[in-house]
């Protein structure tokens, strides 16, 4: 049991941002995919780690500008309904259409296991649904 309960969150993937040109890693930022959530780790003095978990990810979105494409690259966008990190940019990453991918289907497979749907997160945009089911008369 103890063993199932360290594997539930293994790491899925990792990788680290690029340099601007020739796709160097030359930057501190790393980014980790695991089964539960996305870490993204910045700093080298100082270490900062932000984390969002999969099952609150709305949109993921994926790009590649010139000199992306020249040295291999792209930026993923990931949209999450989270208080402290609504938008996550992973910029420039060397294999970043397999990690865009495997975000989308970790994402997936974490809403399942919560029993979560999308229209959960969505908002409706409309200003008096905002309180409905609130007990607050």
């Amino acid at each position: 049991m103890e063993e199932e309960k360290r594997n539930d969150n293994a790491l899925v993937m990792k990788e680290r941002k690029r340099w601007g040109f020739f796709g160097i890693p030359w930057t501190f930022t790393k980014y980790y995919l695991y089964m539960k959530k996305l870490v993204i780790e910045q700093g080298l003095f100082r270490t900062v780690e932000n984390e969002v978990l999969l099952y609150r990810v709305v949109d993921i979105s994926y790009s590649r500008g010139f000199f992306q494409k020249i040295f291999g690259m792209g930026t993923i966008t990931v949209h999450a309904h989270d208080k402290t990190n609504p938008v996550v940019v992973l910029k420039n990453i060397k294999h970043s259409r397999e990690f865009k991918e495997a975000i989308s289907e970790w994402v997936e497979k974490d809403r399942i296991r919560m029993k979560m749907r999308q229209s959960e997160f969505v908002d409706t945009g409309h200003p008096d649904l905002e309180d409905y089911g609130s007990d607050d008369f």
